[in-house]
């Protein structure tokens, strides 16, 4: 009895720490160095729950990311420590953002993160980082239209067929 009410209490527990795997927490070095593995074309969009411009672009890169599938949609979310990994994960499962790769980046310097992405990168977002195959970047530091994304992909997508 003991060992089958200690099974349901580990599970009852765990539920939420298998739930909360949807986003995965990565420092600075994880995530460069995931961009640097890349085999495929990305594109990796700096978000947080709270930025509107953020919320409002993000369904033009699901879009995309769905019309081009050979291009990885990345999404880092630089939510704050208190909205991880509970308020994040909601955020993604209910807009059923799950096809893209999602992280949450576990640094709260943005004077030491944000040059690593890109040296004019100031701490704004959303912000965007378009990485072709052969590791070219384009920083993009505003928020995008829907046109601007899908061009971006297409530029990555043929970039990739050349």
């Amino acid at each position: 009895m003991k060992k089958a009410a200690l099974i349901i209490f580990m599970l009852v527990l765990g539920r939420p720490y298998v739930s909360g795997q949807t986003v995965k927490k990565v420092s600075i070095d994880q995530l460069e160095k995931y961009i640097d593995d890349s085999k495929t074309p990305m594109v990796i969009n700096f978000w947080a729950t709270f930025c509107k411009p953020c919320v409002e672009e993000m369904p033009y890169f699901v879009g995309n990311a769905n019309r081009r599938p050979d291009v990885e949609l990345v999404f880092v979310s630089l939510d704050l420590p208190d909205f991880y990994p509970s308020k994040v994960t909601d955020f993604i499962k209910k807009r059923n953002y799950t096809k893209a790769t999602n992280f949450w980046l576990n640094e709260t310097n943005a004077d030491t993160f944000c040059p690593r992405i890109d040296s004019s990168w100031e701490g704004a977002m959303p912000v965007t980082l378009f990485v072709s195959k052969d590791k070219q970047r384009k920083f993009i530091g505003r928020p995008m239209t829907e046109g601007q994304v899908s061009r971006e992909f297409d530029l990555l997508s043929a970039a990739k067929s050349e």
